[in-house]
């Protein structure tokens, strides 16, 4: 057959059938011009959302968030309906928007890591007809890239972008430091959209999320507010309580006696007090000991940072930054790498970064004597919490600390049974409170380790139980009605266990 320049070309050739002929370069649907910036309502005219769509987007902003509510708005004087949303996590920010929409009919489904404020509330007592889909930071990555959680378009805050559509979460007045959960977003959904406040000339400094993944850019005023990306994240106050430090000083304790506490080791903490106390004591400990570790991972703050670069680990994975230190650092270190959350914790890839973990330190709203541990539903069965990287860091590390108090709001922390199992206890290593320390007895190595290299002492979890409760009363029971409001999925995409909704 001939082609559009009169050349003979087969149609097929040996084992290469149904071959295309030559038609010239403008008939195929291939993108000519870089330039993808186009106005707000115009792009959402473009986008064509319909009804039952779905539509993602991402937390790095936490409270200081404003695109996820602007679009809702924006989607729902459109008449669309039925849409099923799907962030990486959602904060009181985002509640009464969220919350007001569910009821219009706007929002059918929602598929979340966290719920929190009057959202979770309202969810606990009955508002959605479909239950709300909890995924680890981790499972959501699989579900999205093994397709079970197909993304119609991704909305990106994006603190920098040009024309082209490079994004930097590093740049910028909004600057919000690593953009791990858009990433994967942006990779696979079907369109993606990112709004910034700071277009500037090609390319943008650093890339975050690479123009070939973006189909349009839209200016705005403002994306977020960098100012209260913490509020929420840290819970360090200026002066840590004492319950917490002594927390703190068991965990750097166990850590120093520990087999896995060598050159080159690796740690995740959280952003709790005591995690980021813990931090600080470790500081100490290493520059005695003379030791040097690997990496840190997770949500990094100006801690991690400190640590960076005063030599005493070689590199951060950061898939969220979660003060204004960590995201000056995210621009200025080269040794501080951003990742996205399948390289962090996917569980279907072919080596999530969480499988080279030596130490976590993870917080616990609830444990149970079988180590079962809920950082999801409050005392009260309330979601006001989420899901995170808990299973992910605790299945894939060497070694997993929950840290507690013992008792919270007169209420003991562990429990005969927990209301809501985030992280089975199969995969939690050690309990750490002020008033003891339990370990999992599959781990009769760590028992040794730290009989043998601390003076800290062990107490079986049901004698820690017990001695909690002769200082305050049993947890109470909650009363559930039998409709299920939401859905717990572990890291691999079953059902570990639900919500009900509260009598």
């Amino acid at each position: 057959m001939k082609n559009i320049l009169d050349r003979d070309v087969p149609k097929k050739v040996s084992s290469y059938i149904d071959l295309e002929p030559y038609y010239g370069s403008s008939n195929k649907d291939i993108i000519k011009s870089n330039d993808k910036l186009i106005g707000f309502e115009e792009v959402l005219d473009k986008l064509d959302i319909k009804d039952g769509m779905t539509i993602s987007f991402h937390h790095h902003f936490r409270e200081g968030d404003i695109i996820l509510n602007k679009i809702i708005e924006n989607l729902a004087e459109r008449g669309v309906e039925n849409l099923t949303l799907a962030p990486s996590s959602l904060t009181n920010v985002h509640s009464d928007t969220v919350i007001e929409n569910v009821k219009k009919g706007v929002i059918k489904k929602i598929h979340t890591s966290g719920l929190r404020g009057k959202l979770g509330e309202e969810i606990s007592n009955g508002l959605m007809e479909e239950p709300v889909i909890i995924r680890s930071h981790g499972g959501r990555a699989g579900a999205i890239e093994t397709g079970r959680l197909d993304i119609d378009i991704a909305f990106i805050a994006a603190p920098t972008a040009d024309i082209a559509g490079n994004v930097s979460g590093a740049e910028g007045p909004s600057a919000c430091g690593a953009l791990g959960y858009a990433a994967v977003d942006a990779r696979n959904a079907k369109k993606t959209v990112a709004f910034t406040d700071n277009i500037v000339d090609f390319p943008v400094k650093s890339i975050s999320i690479p123009q070939r993944l973006v189909d349009y850019v839209v200016e705005v005023n403002q994306i977020g507010d960098p100012s209260k990306i913490a509020k929420g994240a840290l819970r360090k106050s200026v002066d840590t309580p004492p319950k917490n430090m002594i927390v703190a000083s068991k965990v750097a304790e166990i850590i120093r006696g520990s087999r896995y506490f060598k050159e080159d080791f690796s740690l995740q903490t959280g952003s709790g007090s005591i995690s980021l106390e813990t931090i600080s004591l470790l500081k100490k400990i290493m520059i005695e000991k003379e030791i040097t570790g690997s990496f840190l991972m997770g949500g990094i703050t100006s801690g991690h940072v400190d640590l960076l670069e005063n030599g005493l680990f070689k590199k951060i994975f950061d898939t969220q930054s979660f003060d204004i230190g960590a995201v000056e650092s995210i621009n200025k270190n080269k040794l501080h790498l951003e990742i996205d959350a399948s390289d962090y914790a996917n569980p279907f890839n072919k080596g999530p970064l969480v499988n080279n973990l030596d130490f976590v330190i993870l917080s616990a709203l609830e444990i149970d004597l079988d180590f079962n541990v809920n950082v999801l539903t409050g005392s009260d069965g309330v979601l006001r919490g989420a899901s995170g990287g808990h299973s992910d860091t605790a299945f894939g590390s060497n070694i997993s600390i929950i840290v507690a108090p013992s008792i919270r709001g007169r209420m003991p922390t562990i429990k005969e049974s927990v209301t809501t199992v985030i992280t089975p206890g199969s995969d939690i290593d050690i309990l750490v409170t002020e008033r003891g320390i339990c370990v999992n007895p599959k781990r009769e190595d760590i028992k040794e380790d730290i009989r043998k290299n601390t003076s800290l002492d062990i107490i079986e979890i049901n004698e820690l139980k017990e001695k909690i409760e002769s200082i305050t009363k049993p947890a109470n029971s909650i009363e559930f009605k039998d409709n299920i409001v939401g859905l717990v999925e572990y890291r691999d995409g079953t059902i570990i266990d639900v919500v009900r909704e509260i009598k």
